[in-house]
């Protein structure tokens, strides 16, 4: 029965055993296919190199490639490119014109540190973060640029390839090899350059070749000059013009428009003449992009500034008049327009600088860029201007304070000139400047005398003698409220002692104006006449016993004749 029993177990295990070994061998099996990718042959075209080939990792690729293309031996460097889209018989004639080109298209299309690739066969990155999804695994293909095409982007990569009759080696991708015709017509020599002597197009220092280093002077020296025209031509049509708000707008245009002639300038001499290397087209590709957008934002926003400065200052007076609340609201919309308009322009130029320079999709940089560091970084370094400029957009949606508004801030009496990012410009009752940080202005109560109905109260608050007469008084108030012809609410104006001291009694007289403007006019005129009134008063009581007082008097008490009449 025991050997009957072993025989039964073994039958039972062997399934179990098999389920176990299946799944095992086709791991095995597919493994490879994530290591490189398979190919009948490769490059089976090519002569034997001359040169030293290493293509076991991508560092070692990119050496070989490099090296072998600085000592122009365009045999060698071809070996670094995957030919199986090109005919056997064919390769060996269009291996190194390819090469060749593919080295010209990555020094003048492209600007990357090699140097980080990895150093192993499996292209593992021991050195990846763990917050990188390829950390820690084999890679069979990279991607080392992005260029753009008229009609696409492509990308330039290495991948690694395994034929059946050799060892895994890393090139060129096939894909890549089939663009570089295209991409060199792009990125390659325009005919100008080609027409250049030798010497000329000889390495000089970093990645320029001496005509880059003649031409980027020249080609600014031409951009300023056409920068400079355009100044002076804006100007002498600005002084030509008999219209003074067209002569403000092109005065506030008149700088932009030569930054944009400079650009202009410099990015048709840039594409139709000369074809920089990588490292300084990813400098100036970008920068001309940027500065291009800074000029049209610059164009749009100062006229807009010349306009609104122009109305504001003409009509300042009359914006704190009842009927003129629309035009406020309208000045302090346009105002917001512009903020938003910056904002937006500085939003594209970021964007068009990061599309251009790729720099998220560079080697390395992704990892921080999908980390979020450079997010947090922005945000903490600029976190009082973010906030300076929700602030001045909170103003403008909630209408706390318009343009045109008679705000008192401080116990200065004021009117809102502008309402800009950082801060708020306050035109004072004696035509002073004051300049509000915004944070501020939103974080402090203050008074806003125009916000639902600019008419007012005005109190005129005399210190008098207790002796007044307040009935003598209330008289010549009267008097003056039914002369008046700027106090709106005549029945509501009146005289009220609001309180006393040692020194005299507080009174207030109360009258009504229409307006801030005019509720200060109306005030002033108030105080001249009650103490001329109070000065008559008191004039004419001479020295009768018992008589009334009304100006405020200083009264001392001698305790010593008090004690020597006791």
């Amino acid at each position: 029965m025991r050997p009957l029993r072993l025989i039964t177990g073994f039958v039972l295990l062997l399934p179990i055993l098999f389920a176990a070994l299946v799944p095992a061998a086709a791991q095995s099996s597919s493994e490879p296919s994530t290591r490189w990718f398979q190919a009948a042959s490769l490059n089976q075209g090519l002569p034997e190199a001359a040169g030293f080939v290493d293509r076991d990792t991508p560092r070692g690729l990119m050496e070989t490639f490099t090296i072998a293309a600085e000592a122009k031996d365009w045999e060698t460097a071809a070996h670094a490119l995957d030919l199986s889209g090109i005919a056997p018989e064919l390769q060996a004639k269009m291996g190194p014109v390819l090469a060749e080109n593919l080295y010209e298209v990555m020094q003048r299309g492209m600007w990357m540190d090699w140097s980080g690739l990895p150093d192993r066969p499996d292209g593992l990155d021991a050195t990846a973060s763990s917050d990188n999804p390829m950390a820690g695994e084999p890679r069979r293909n990279f991607r080392l640029a992005i260029l753009d095409l008229p009609e696409r982007p492509v990308e330039i990569r290495i991948s690694r390839i395994k034929p059946d009759n050799g060892a895994p080696a890393w090139v060129f991708s096939e894909a890549t090899v089939a663009n570089i015709p295209a991409l060199h017509e792009i990125y390659g020599p325009s005919a100008f350059e080609s027409s250049l002597p030798g010497f000329l197009q000889h390495h000089a220092f970093w990645t320029l070749a001496w005509w880059e280093v003649i031409a980027i002077p020249l080609v600014v020296l031409l951009a300023l000059g056409a920068a400079y025209l355009s100044y002076s031509m804006v100007g002498r049509i600005k002084r030509r013009q008999p219209y003074r708000i067209v002569r403000t707008a092109l005065d506030a245009v008149q700088t932009p428009i030569a930054l944009m002639a400079f650009v202009g300038t410099f990015s048709l001499i840039k594409t139709f003449a000369f074809t920089f290397s990588g490292p300084i087209s990813r400098i100036l590709a970008p920068l001309q992009s940027l500065l291009f957008v800074v000029a049209l934002a610059l164009i749009a926003v100062r006229v807009v500034d010349a306009v609104l400065d122009r109305l504001v200052r003409e009509n300042i007076e009359e914006l704190t008049e009842e009927h003129q609340k629309d035009t406020r609201d309208l000045y302090t919309n346009i105002s917001a327009a512009r903020r938003v308009a910056i904002m937006l322009a500085f939003v594209v130029g970021a964007a068009l600088v990061l599309i251009q320079t790729k720099i998220a999709s560079t080697l390395g940089f992704s990892l921080l860029a999908s980390a979020g560091v450079l997010g947090l970084i922005f945000a903490f370094a600029a976190r009082t201007v973010l906030s300076d400029i929700m602030a001045s957009l909170q103003i403008a949606i909630a209408k706390t304070a318009r343009i045109g508004d008679a705000v008192l801030w401080h116990g200065d009496w004021c009117t809102v000139e502008k309402i800009n990012f950082t801060y708020l410009q306050l035109r004072s009752w004696d035509n002073r400047r004051l300049m509000v940080p915004v944070a501020q202005f939103v974080s402090e109560t203050f008074e806003n005398w125009t916000k639902q109905d600019p008419q007012l109260t005005k109190i005129v608050a005399l210190r008098l003698d207790h002796r007044a007469d307040i009935d003598a008084l209330r008289e010549a108030f009267q008097r003056f409220v039914e002369a008046d012809e700027d106090i709106t609410d005549k029945e509501s104006a009146k005289v009220q002692v609001t309180g006393h001291s040692a020194e005299g009694m507080e009174v207030w007289f109360m009258a009504d104006g229409p307006d801030p403007s005019t509720g200060w006019a109306i005030a002033c005129r108030l105080r001249e006449a009650m103490l001329k009134e109070a000065a008559r008063l008191e004039a004419k009581a001479g020295k009768e016993p018992n008589r009334p007082a009304y100006l405020p008097r200083e009264r001392e008490m001698l305790i010593g004749e008090f004690d020597r009449a006791g």
